[in-house]
């Protein structure tokens, strides 16, 4: 019982002193009564309960000896000198100490009392368990920003989709995968590596300090999301040194895969330690998943443009793309005044190989010819397969001296003995030039030149075979 508080006298029908008793004690919240001093005069037994201390615990302390440190601090510097100030205060966050030295989450409204006289009687305070509020707070925290993460991460994602659907080559595709890794993680820096066609591993878009380390090889032989800090404990002493010097905490990798082909590597750099959480690596696996699927698209539209433009059986031009590419070096040749000629050869021989070895045999030297045809003209020639075993080759900026040396070195190619299966037979090339001026106006069209050409060729083939006829249009 605490006199303080049932010290007056019961008027006729108010509430019986057991009544009040009862409803003090077992009331919802903690009551507490202070002195002018802060020491606890009386408290109820819901206060006890949430403390876990006895009254004789409780009474005579300061109220900030039941408090843990840092609510002690903030009752000194905040609580105190507002309550004084306003003469109350409301929903103050508290923690209490309890006797089990567990820590309980409470809120504090308070009120100073005066005596009729104007003096500080005390402070009486109600006290709130909101162990369950805090939590249910953390929840809706937790609930917010897991939306905010998503709805961050579906932004990002859908910038991405925007910049990749804006990409017009592969190269373009990893600048904006580099872009929006960057925004989205906040990286110091991004890179995109990926693998050429002789399986060279190289830079596409952005920077990426520590090329030829071999720090990505993990993410390329797992196939899977690799992150690596300069702080752990069980990192390489030299791979550590090598992110110090270049001045990167953490790296994450994460492999751009089409079906089980690795096609390279997003690589992310930060300055600064970063947690790797799991937020972090589905958005980077998403954003490999779409870049991943446009580079691959780029790819095969490129593999669809070599089919379409490139003999498959020797890889050079093929007929439409001879006579596209002809047609711009007459027009180019008109422009300059520069003089440009066609070589058109046909193999002599091949015939006998092809129906006494076979088709398969007789591709292997088509092959082979093709090879010798590229070692011996000049790097800006174009060289062709017209069909069968008909080959062109246009020269840009050629005089007849220059393409008569050309013509000769394919003759002479031609006619090295043969590996492989067909090393017994001979071949020989038949070779057609037209030399044009580059007078404007003069130059016949990319058709009617390789009729004149190959017309020649045939002259070359009618005087005995394996020699060079040029004439001029």
């Amino acid at each position: 019982m605490n006199p303080s508080l049932f010290d007056q006298p019961t008027e006729t029908g108010s509430l019986s002193r057991e009544i009040l008793e009862d409803l003090y004690e077992n009331a919802p919240c903690g009551y507490l009564s202070t002195t002018p001093d802060d020491i606890v005069a009386s408290v109820n037994q819901t206060f006890l309960r949430l403390t876990g201390r006895s009254r004789q615990e409780v009474i005579g302390l300061r109220f900030a000896d039941l408090l843990t440190p840092g609510s002690q601090l903030f009752l000194e510097t905040r609580y105190l000198p507002v309550l004084h100030l306003r003469g109350e205060v409301h929903e103050v966050a508290l923690t209490l100490l309890h006797a089990d030295g567990s820590e309980v989450q409470v809120l504090v409204n308070s009120v100073r009392i005066f005596e009729p006289d104007g003096s500080l009687r005390g402070t009486r305070s109600a006290v709130f368990d909101s162990t369950g509020r805090r939590d249910y707070e953390r929840e809706l925290l937790h609930a917010r920003r897991a939306a905010e993460a998503s709805a961050s991460r579906l932004r990002a994602l859908q910038n991405a989709s925007s910049a990749f659907a804006a990409s017009e080559s592969e190269y373009a595709a990893a600048d904006a995968l580099v872009s929006s890794a960057r925004l989205a993680f906040d990286a110091t820096a991004a890179a995109v590596l990926l693998f050429d066609e002789d399986g060279g591993l190289s830079i596409a878009a952005g920077h990426y300090a520590l090329l030829g380390s071999g720090m990505e090889s993990l993410a390329i032989v797992s196939r899977e999301a690799y992150f690596l800090s300069r702080r752990d404990p069980s990192i390489d002493p030299e791979a550590s040194a090598e992110m110090s010097r270049a001045r990167i905490d953490a790296l994450s990798f994460a492999p751009l895969l089409s079906q089980d082909v690795v096609l390279g590597v997003l690589v992310t750099s930060f300055g600064r330690a970063r947690e790797f959480d799991v937020e972090f690596i589905d958005l980077q696996n998403a954003l490999a998943r779409q870049a991943s699927q446009v580079i691959t698209r780029f790819r095969l539209q490129r593999q669809l443009e070599q089919l379409a433009l490139y003999d498959q059986l020797t890889g050079l031009a093929n007929r439409e793309l001879s006579s596209d590419l002809l047609a711009k070096a007459l027009d180019q040749s008109g422009r300059s005044g520069l003089p440009m000629a066609l070589i058109v050869l046909d193999l002599d021989g091949f015939k006998t190989i092809n129906d006494t070895l076979g088709h398969p045999i007789g591709d292997l030297v088509l092959q082979e010819v093709a090879g010798r045809l590229r070692a011996v003209v000049r790097a800006d020639d174009v060289v062709g397969r017209f069909g069968g075993d008909e080959f062109l080759v246009v020269c840009e900026d050629a005089d007849r001296a220059g393409v008569a040396a050309i013509a000769e070195r394919i003759r002479d190619a031609v006619a090295q003995p043969l590996t492989g299966p067909a090393h017994a037979f001979l071949i020989t090339a038949s070779i057609g030039v037209t030399l044009s001026s580059g007078s404007p106006g003069a130059s016949p069209s990319a058709a009617g030149l390789f009729e004149v050409t190959d017309a020649a060729m045939y002259v070359s083939k009618a005087a005995g075979k394996n020699r060079v006829t040029i004439v001029e249009a």
